[in-house]
Order: structure tokens, then C-alpha cells, then sequence
């Protein structure tokens, strides 16, 4: 590998790797994402009787964040794309789950440190995924969410509704505008996905729903700093991605960069974008946690892996999926995709049963099964080996994978049960606007001064003006798409 120090021999890595001992094995598994998923499930399906395994993660479920994009979407619900770890490796006495966050690795003890305590193991399977990167900007995060957990994708989700319900109240003609435009930074596969949603939410689900406003006339910008979007596809498959996305009302911008976010635009080149909402699908950071190791790490803080997917000089620790940087035999770099991760954890736990019965591990070799990106409504292209599909084919391909590949049988009907939903009815099932504060009133203390002090007749008048005032002065000083809380408390009061 040419990122990679030089590797041990065949004898070399043989004399590291950990001899079995004839007593339980204990293997820790960090992350339950695909390729942590499919390591537990081949370590309990073939592992020997005696072995121990704990699968850690910060969050107790398993996301199938391809789908992601359409609970942002106001297309599914977050409970139809996730299952519970605990039930995914529900019956089998060796496994125990434990819902933790990891803070660091000490490779030299075999140990994890995590914030409720210590994990020992005999060895560690690191699937910790990737988070986003916004190239040395962290200040845009707050006004250009990403989308990686079902959190961002409720908080997208409120964004984008919230918007159009602003918009319909908006008197001015500026302002409305400004609600109604929508950027995505970012044209992989994400970006397109989005940008594509949010032209077929405004045209074809959101438009009977309002009076004021016409959904329609919604401006949906992506913009991409290469010369296409999708480059990780096919030239011809990129153009007709972008054609299919003109046909939506989304206007693509190539070879532009992102240089401001900020609350109410978005500088791009020479352009200054002024819009309600930002969403970012631009770049990937692998797990703050692999600094933690004290190993070559690549340009996105992957860590740099053996052809087996161990570190280097710690064949006991394994990393797989979006963590690695992992790059075949004739120099190329694996993406960072699901099948991937699949395929990594399934290897990752087969060469660890390799280990415990004394066989030779093997090289990793990925298969590439193709790469796919839907676009909206019947709509999507597909590269499958030969094979360039595009349009209503493609989508079918693209959603039978999909059905197929979700965890649970519950899961692959409700989803198949809302498409058809949204494909005959053009509705969207999820356009619920939720907010993080759960509390259904203001505490006493929080209530304005004065209507504390007035007598209580004088006190219920003083209220709504009170409120009312409040909501004013909020909506001159922020151009945020959220209501003030004196306007929420009024619309609970009210309902």
C-alpha cells in the first residue's frame, strides 16, 4: 500500500497476531453501523461457542442512512429506516450491547476508555463511520446542517417544512423569496439526492397544501466544486443525472466554490446566494477516535490499514468502513460506501475466526456490485458492471436494493408500503415539524415582568400583547425559519 509503512511478512505478521488460548476469546466491536452489523452477525453466526462479544455504540440503534435523506425528507419516518442493535442481535447469550461513547483506544493495554467505564479485549473491531468536514469552517455547521443521523435529519426536516409555513405568513415579497430558496452544497450522491427531494417535495407534494405561496415557484440550488456532479460515476450518467434534475426545477452550478455560509446566504464564487435554508453534502471526516491511536492516518483522518484491515503493527485491532483508508491491489481507494462496509466487516470477522483456529488470515478484495443515486420520482442512474441505467429502470433496480438490503421485515414493508403511497398519491407521510424543547408551557418564571405584577384580569389582557410584541421584535432582529417562543407558547395555548 502505498500509503502505508512497509508491510510485515507473511512469518512476521503470523509470530504478532494473538495465539488462541483454548479460553473465551472477548472481541469488542465499536459501532453499529454496516460494517459493525455484519462483523457481529459472522463472528456469532460461525464463532466458536466460548467466544464473548460486545458491540459499543453511542446510540442504541442501527441506521440505514442510505434512506436517510428521505426522512430529511419529510418521506419516511425515522422508525422505518432503524432497528435496535439489542433486537438485531436479539437470542444469542454471548453477545452483550453497551451504550457508551468511546473517548479513546490504549492499543498497549488492549483497552477502551469510554464515558461510563473501561472495556478490555482480546480484540477490537473499529466501525466507527465518518462524520462531516467543512474544510477548516465549523462555523457553518450551525447554518448548514449535514446528514448523518437521524437527529440532522429531523432538524433538516424542520428547516425545510418551517420554511414554507413561514413563507405562507410572509407579507414581504423579498423575504418569502428568501425562504423559498433552498441550497445544497455538495453534488455526490447525497447532494443529489436532496437537491432532487426538495424539488419534488415543492412542486408535486407541498403544492395543494398552501394558499398564500406557490410551492412551485421554490428555488432549489446545488452547487458542486467539480466540473460535474456525481463524479464517481459515468460522464454520460452525470449529464442525465443533471437533466433529470433541471426537469425538477433544481438549477446546478459546476465548478464553483463555497467560500461563506452564513445566517441568511451563501457566497459562491462570485455570487452571493440569499436563501431560508443550507444544507451541506460536501465532505467527509472519518472518527475523531482514530487520533486517538498513534497511527498514519490519510488525508481524512482514516486510518491507514494492512491489506488484512489491520493496523499496522496491531494485527488484534481490525478497522473497517468508513474509518479505513483501505486501497487495493492496483492502487485505488476504496470508497466510502455501504457495500463496502459490508463486505469489510464480513472479511474483518472471518480472518478473526482465522486467528482462532490457527488458519492463515486473507487479503482483503472488494467486489464492486456498482454504484446507484436516485434523483426523485422515477427517477435515478445505476452503473452495474456494463451497465449504465438511467430513469424509471434505474429506479426500479435502485429501489428494490434498497428494500432488500434494510434490516428487519417490518422495516422493507412500511417502506414499500409509503413508496407505493407517494408514488400513486404524490404525498409525503413525515411532514411532521418538530421541535427540541419538550417542555408544554413556560415555567412561572419565565413569564414576562409586568403581566406578573397585574392583577389577574389585568394580567390575562397583558399576556397575548405581550406575546404578540415579543414575536415582533423577534422576527425584525432574526431571519431564522423558526418561531419565537412567544408565538409557540400562543400556538400551544391556542390548540
Amino acid at each position: 500500500m502505498s500509503l502505508s509503512s512497509t508491510p510485515a511478512t507473511t512469518s512476521e505478521r503470523a509470530a504478532q497476531r494473538p495465539a488462541p488460548s483454548g479460553g473465551p476469546v472477548h472481541v469488542v466491536i465499536v459501532g453499529g453501523g454496516f460494517a459493525g452489523i455484519n462483523a457481529a452477525r459472522r463472528l456469532l453466526r460461525s464463532g466458536p461457542a466460548s467466544l464473548r462479544l460486545t458491540v459499543v455504540d453511542r446510540r442504541n440503534h442501527h441506521l440505514f442512512q442510505p434512506l436517510l435523506y428521505q426522512v430529511a425528507m419529510a418521506g419516511l419516518s425515522p422508525a422505518d429506516i432503524s432497528t435496535p442493535i439489542r433486537a438485531i442481535l436479539d437470542g444469542d447469550e454471548r453477545v452483550s450491547v453497551r451504550m457508551a461513547e468511546v473517548l479513546r483506544v490504549e492499543l498497549a493495554a488492549r483497552r477502551l476508555v469510554t464515558d461510563s467505564g473501561t472495556v478490555d479485549y482480546d480484540y477490537l473491531l473499529l466501525a466507527c463511520g465518518a462524520t462531516h468536514a467543512y474544510f477548516g469552517h465549523g462555523e457553518w455547521e450551525e447554518h448548514a446542517p449535514g446528514l448523518k443521523t437521524i437527529e440532522q435529519a429531523t432538524e433538516i426536516r424542520r428547516r425545510v417544512l418551517t420554511a414554507f409555513e413561514r413563507a405562507e405568513i410572509e407579507p414581504e415579497v423579498e423575504k418569502r423569496r428568501r425562504l423559498l430558496t433552498f441550497v445544497v452544497v455538495g453534488g455526490g450522491p447525497t447532494g443529489v439526492e436532496l437537491a432532487g427531494a426538495l424539488g419534488e417535495l415543492s412542486r408535486h407534494t407541498l403544492g395543494r397544501d398552501f394558499r398564500r405561496i406557490d410551492p412551485g415557484a421554490t428555488r432549489v440550488l446545488l452547487i458542486e466544486g467539480g466540473d460535474r456532479i456525481l463524479p464517481s460515476f459515468d460522464s454520460e450518467l452525470s449529464r442525465r443525472a443533471t437533466r433529470s434534475l433541471e426537469r425538477l426545477g433544481v438549477t446546478v452550478w459546476t465548478n464553483t466554490r463555497v467560500t461563506e455560509i452564513a445566517e441568511d446566504h451563501v457566497r459562491a464564487g462570485a455570487e452571493v446566494v440569499y436563501a431560508g435554508t443550507v444544507l451541506w453534502a460536501a465532505g467527509v471526516m472519518a472518527s475523531p477516535l482514530s487520533r486517538t491511536l498513534g497511527v498514519p492516518l490519510d488525508r481524512e483522518g482514516r486510518v491507514v490499514v494492512e491489506r488484512d484491515l489491520s493496523v499496522p503493527g496491531h494485527p488484534e485491532v481490525l478497522v473497517i468502513g468508513d474509518q479505513a483508508s483501505f486501497h487495493q491491489a492496483d492502487g485505488t481507494l476504496v470508497p466510502g460506501v455501504a457495500p463496502v462496509a459490508i463486505q469489510q466487516g464480513q472479511h474483518a470477522a472471518v480472518n478473526v475466526l482465522h486467528d482462532l483456529d490457527g488458519e492463515q488470515r486473507e487479503p482483503f478484495e472488494y467486489f464492486d456490485k456498482g454504484t446507484m443515486a436516485t434523483i426523485g420520482r422515477a427517477s435515478a442512474v445505476a452503473h452495474i458492471g456494463p451497465f449504465r441505467l438511467s430513469g424509471f429502470l434505474a429506479w426500479m433496480a435502485w429501489s428494490f436494493i434498497h428494500i432488500i438490503y434494510l434490516i428487519g421485515f417490518r422495516n422493507r414493508v412500511l417502506v414499500f408500503i409509503q413508496w407505493v403511497w407517494s408514488y400513486i398519491r404524490y404525498r409525503r407521510g413525515a411532514r411532521l415539524i418538530t421541535e427540541h424543547d419538550w417542555r408544554l408551557s413556560a415555567h412561572p418564571g419565565e413569564l414576562p415582568e409586568p403581566a406578573r405584577a397585574l392583577p389577574a384580569a389585568e394580567g390575562a389582557r397583558a399576556l397575548p400583547e405581550a406575546a404578540a410584541a415579543e414575536a415582533v421584535s423577534s422576527e425584525a432582529v432574526s431571519s431564522e425559519a423558526v418561531p419565537s417562543k412567544a408565538a409557540e407558547a400562543t400556538q400551544r395555548a391556542s390548540a
